[in-house]
């Protein structure tokens, strides 16, 4: 054996003896902070290897301080190398800078973050979870009542009241988004602005203040209107939108989480005011016009019509109806094709998956969901949860809608049938105590209840305000409700309209019913006298064809024209409408 092989072999064991006396320093470093394993004494450029004498560059001088020689062990990272050169030490040395770089940067940050600005720079907030449901405006730290604020907008008028008339520069965005996927209104903005066949109009609007109704209200305006609106829910308005019309000129009475005292307040505000008297209501839920048949009943002798959207609304006009009570034409664009088929059924089919994820995060494989109601938008409701994989199952009442529910594969139950095993509880009826104390007092623990229908009527909410339930709010829109034995439920938006509450709706379906409201405010609004009478109306066949062709160049889809041949025989006109008006889609 050379004496250089014995001399290398001798410095191995003795290397191998000092590792083995040394105390154990924790666990041992991850292989892959270990590939730089040997730091040469000089780095490439030559220069001298950093000393303990010489801090490194990004590491302050404090750091390298010795108070101990016995924690040299420990704290031999903060150098670049021992003063012996041990390179085994290296590994340490490059792990130990990193940590001690990444702590310094961690402890720079608040301890609280803060509230949302929208001084904030786009790069910063892009980064930031944001739902436009929940409002950058929640966030505020503001309480003030916005009926206690003194708010002008830029050209001097105070004949609004919002949130925070600061935020509309927000809210213009969103509405600019808006209008690239309403393309129906905007072409309909441009045909018909020239003509201004709202000439005239003032339109007296009460529905969900959302940037696509923005759309709906400026195209009103394009068209010749003047408009006032409040909201139909006191949970749905977008703030920074309302701030938006605000601001430009149109005088909304709305904020996101308004009180019942509130709610019709804004109302009054946007019906009574001097010198302006309204002829045309556009009506979400019938509380508008409920309003003004029971606070202003003369004002009706100046209303051309009434156009109302939704099944609440328009179930309180036939009863007004039947009772002879309904003094002006009103049109029911519920029950229009380009509402039923669009706005109801594909909006909720994928507006309530969207809702509940935003409230509790949840995940639907495997969830057992009962759907009161199979309807519409019970349909779009069941057929979303049955695509994620939950087990869905119906309750109904018309045995048309039942038997449909069966041959789509759903189970028909009785509520009080399953109330104890299900996951979540979704109405879907319009109607009145659907979901009863008793059913509530029967769910199980973690039982997730959630209504989207139009009205607050459906869960029996008032019956849980009792002393022996605990109500917790987790979030926005979300409260536990606990019972004296620790059981909870998960309650949504109080029992509101989850999707327009909790998250938001598809803005290309919304541009289907927003312009089938148009057009229905356009026909009343210019029909000659004696047309209609002190009715409610369906929109004309036509109307509906209509505003579905106006949508089908965005899928650029085109369609087939019939030949003279084939329009006699059919007995049709070759421009429509194609259907009669009874017949189901």
């Amino acid at each position: 054996m050379s004496v250089q092989v014995a001399t290398v072999k001798m410095a191995e064991m003795e290397l191998k003896e000092a590792v083995r006396e040394r105390p154990p320093e924790g666990p041992p470093i991850p292989a892959i902070l270990s590939v730089p394993a040997v730091v040469s004494p000089m780095d490439p450029d030559n220069s001298p290897a950093p000393t303990l004498s010489q801090p490194l560059k990004g590491v302050p001088a404090s750091a390298m301080k010795r108070s101990d020689p016995s924690q040299r062990q420990r704290e031999i990272g903060e150098g670049a190398g021992s003063p012996e050169g041990a390179v085994s030490e290296a590994p340490r040395t490059i792990k130990k800078i990193q940590f001690a770089d990444q702590k310094r940067e961690f402890n720079k940050r608040p301890t609280k973050i803060g509230r949302r600005s929208l001084s904030r720079s786009i790069s910063q907030s892009s980064t930031d979870s944001y739902s436009s449901a929940a409002s950058y405006t929640d966030s505020s730290d503001d309480e003030t009542s916005p009926r206690e604020k003194q708010q002008k907008n830029s050209k001097g008028s105070s004949d609004f009241c919002v949130k925070n008339i600061k935020q509309a520069e927000f809210g213009r965005r969103e509405i600019e988004i808006a209008e690239q996927e309403m393309p129906a209104l905007m072409a309909l903005r441009k045909r018909a602005q020239g003509e201004k066949p709202l000439a005239g109009a003032k339109i007296v609007g009460c529905t969900h203040i959302t940037a696509q109704t923005a759309v709906l209200i400026e195209t009103l305006g394009a068209l010749g209107a003047q408009c006032r609106w409040a909201a139909c829910n006191i949970y749905s308005t977008l703030n920074e939108v309302a701030a938006a019309l605000a601001e430009s000129g149109v005088p909304v009475f709305s904020w996101k989480g308004e009180s019942e005292d509130d709610f019709w307040w804004c109302i009054d505000r946007c019906v009574n005011v001097e010198g302006w008297q309204p002829n045309m209501i556009l009506d979400d839920g019938g509380d508008l016009t409920h309003w003004i048949y029971k606070k202003y009943p003369n004002m009706f002798k100046k209303i051309k019509g009434i156009v109302e959207e939704s099944v609440t609304g328009v179930h309180r006009l036939y009863q007004l109806s039947k009772a002879g009570k309904l003094c002006v034409p009103a049109m029911n664009v519920n029950d229009s094709v380009t509402k039923q088929k669009f706005d109801n059924l594909y909006c909720c089919r994928e507006s309530i998956l969207d809702g509940l994820k935003r409230t509790t995060d949840m995940m639907f494989g495997g969830k057992q969901v009962v759907v009161c109601g199979y309807g519409e938008v019970g349909k779009g409701c069941c057929a979303a949860l049955k695509a994620m994989g939950s087990i869905v199952y119906v309750t109904e009442i018309d045995p048309i809608c039942a038997l449909q529910a069966c041959m789509d594969g759903f189970r028909l139950v009785k509520l009080n049938e399953v109330i104890r095993q299900v996951d979540i509880v979704i109405t879907c009826t319009g109607n009145k105590n659907v979901v009863t104390r008793e059913h509530l007092d029967r769910m199980k623990n973690g039982c997730i209840v959630c209504n989207m229908g139009h009205s607050n009527t459906e869960i029996d909410v008032a019956s849980l305000r009792t002393p022996e339930l605990t109500w917790e709010r987790v979030r926005s829109q979300v409260d536990h409700v606990i019972w004296p034995d620790g059981k909870r439920i998960v309650l949504l938006a109080e029992g509101r309209l989850l999707n327009l509450s909790c998250s938001t709706v598809p803005t290309f379906v919304l541009s289907i019913t927003a312009t089938t409201q148009a057009l229905a405010l356009i026909e009343l609004y210019n029909a000659p006298e004696g047309r209609y009478k002190q009715d409610v109306y369906l929109l004309p066949k036509k109307m509906d064809e209509y505003v579905a062709s106006l949508h089908l160049p965005t899928f650029d889809a085109h369609l087939t024209e019939l030949s003279d041949e084939q329009a006699k025989y059919l007995g049709l006109n070759k421009n429509g409408p194609f259907k009669p008006n009874y017949y189901r889609y």
